[in-house]
């Protein structure tokens, strides 16, 4: 066993063993913590159970379908090489996948998407008219990101880039956020990008 395997697996441990935490304080939260009809209740995890303000992020259940549906969703509309970046609202970014082939530039497009829909709340392609927005280091308004909403509040950006069409952006993105929405979702709710 190298060193390389070593430091390979006790990140991997690492990453478990906080994902292990996360799902289980999901478990563990109380009734009044119950998700609006717009998600569901596996999708979003507390990430600290103290006395203090808590900061809701989502799952790492959650982050595997939406791997999973963007690999789905760009098959579907014509094999795009694109790249997902997933934003939490504190400027994390909890996910990064890539479609075979996408170019190098798509992730810095994906993380602008991404950083803009949970920074404003709004997908993108709603931002492209606003010069303010257009103005702010980082933000790129082009249509591709949209926001995870968790009771009325941005908890991460979705953002997706590559397509060569910003509107097949988005439409990835709409399926991977439906995917996040209905991981644990009660039948009959309905997933929402606004706030």
């Amino acid at each position: 066993m190298s060193y390389r395997h070593f430091i390979v697996g006790f990140t991997a441990l690492g990453i478990v063993t906080a994902g292990g935490v996360g799902t289980a304080l999901a478990d563990t939260a109380p009734a009044d913590t119950a998700l609006a009809d717009t998600t569901a209740r596996a999708a979003v995890t507390r990430t600290d159970p103290g006395p203090f303000p808590v900061d809701h992020v989502l799952s790492n259940k959650s982050l595997v379908r939406a791997a999973a549906a963007l690999v789905e969703a760009a098959k579907r509309e014509g094999d795009q090489r694109v790249t997902m970046v997933i934003m939490e609202r504190s400027g994390v970014i909890r996910e990064v996948v890539r479609t075979r082939k996408a170019g190098p530039q798509t992730y810095e497009s994906a993380k602008r998407k991404a950083y803009t829909a949970v920074a404003f709340g709004r997908p993108t392609s709603e931002l492209t008219d606003n010069a303010t927005v257009n103005q702010i280091p980082g933000t790129l308004t082009l249509p591709g990101g949209v926001p995870v909403i968790y009771r009325g509040f941005p908890i991460a950006g979705i953002g997706v880039g590559g397509a060569p069409d910003g509107r097949i952006d988005e439409r990835i993105a709409n399926a991977v956020l439906n995917a996040i929405y209905h991981s644990g979702k009660r039948k009959g709710a309905r997933p929402s990008t606004r706030s």
